[in-house]
């Protein structure tokens, strides 16, 4: 299970992290991916970045300039770093593992309850 943790509420051009603690398992199990989604209001999902079981990054394109994804396997959490963040970033942000089930296959199949954050104008 996973659980999102941050802020509710943040202000145009600040920066955004948001926290996603693992509940059971670890980061480094081969074939996990722990990724960031997110879902702006009357929009679909947007799947903004992952950091994979062995600590390699992947970014949207869209996003790449202002995301990071950070990690702290000890504590089993991973952090999603957004940067100059304007209204358009309001939205419920998810974290999600998924799964490599065989090369090219991929399921998600835990994700956290998600959590709300507005940005201010």
């Amino acid at each position: 299970h996973l659980q999102e943790s941050g802020p509710g509420l943040v202000k145009t051009s600040q920066s955004l992290s948001l926290t996603c603690t693992v509940l059971g398992g670890s980061l480094t199990t081969s074939d996990y991916y722990w990724t960031w989604i997110r879902q702006s209001p009357g929009k679909g999902l947007e799947w903004m970045g992952a950091i994979s079981y062995n600590g390699d990054t992947y970014y949207s394109p869209t996003l790449k300039n202002r995301t990071s994804i950070s990690r702290d396997t000890s504590k089993k959490l991973f952090t999603l770093h957004l940067t100059s963040v304007t209204p358009q970033d309001t939205a419920v942000y998810y974290c999600a593992k998924e799964t490599r089930i065989v090369e090219g296959l991929y399921e998600y199949d835990d994700w956290g309850q998600g959590t709300q954050v507005t940005v201010s104008s």
